[in-house]
């Protein structure tokens, strides 16, 4: 028991992590399921482990990285967290506005690095830019049609 918590308190100290990913590292390391089950409820209790908080960082750095819905519920269940977790965030920061924000943060980038190419060239830039950062088609389909317009009024 000491061992498992020494080593959960090593990990924790090189990084955050969510209470999965802990649990998975310990497991991986050799530890018993349920001698890691109860360093990590151990660890909860103390408030070293805090998925809430965890899922909420990651957050804001997915949003940094200008992520969509899908690009952010994606990581956080890769990092560990329980997916219903996750998503209640997500909905949250969804109802907030902040993938709105994020998608048109993504559309002005792409559009400063593409400026000067074709039209068309630059909104299939910055479609394949969201796709792939997890951003929905609707809100996609939004921002290019707000920032992707022609200077030239025959287009």
């Amino acid at each position: 028991m000491d061992a498992c918590r020494e080593a959960a308190l090593t990990l924790l100290d090189a990084a955050a992590r969510s209470s999965g990913a802990l649990a998975r590292r310990l497991v991986d390391k050799g530890f018993d399921a349920k001698v890691v089950d109860q360093v990590i409820d151990r660890l909860i209790r103390l408030g070293l482990v805090n998925d809430l908080a965890y899922a909420q960082d990651l957050l804001r750095i997915c949003l940094r990285r200008t992520m969509g819905e899908r690009g952010v519920l994606s990581e956080m269940t890769r990092k560990g967290l329980d997916p219903g977790l996750a998503a209640q965030v997500v909905a949250q920061a969804s109802r907030e506005g902040l993938f709105v924000d994020s998608a048109y943060e993504l559309g002005r980038k792409v559009a400063r690095k593409t400026a000067g190419l074709d039209l068309k060239v630059r909104k299939r830039r910055f479609w394949s830019a969201g796709s792939r950062k997890g951003h929905s088609p609707g809100l996609l389909s939004q921002v290019a049609a707000d920032l992707f317009v022609s200077d030239d009024p025959l287009d």
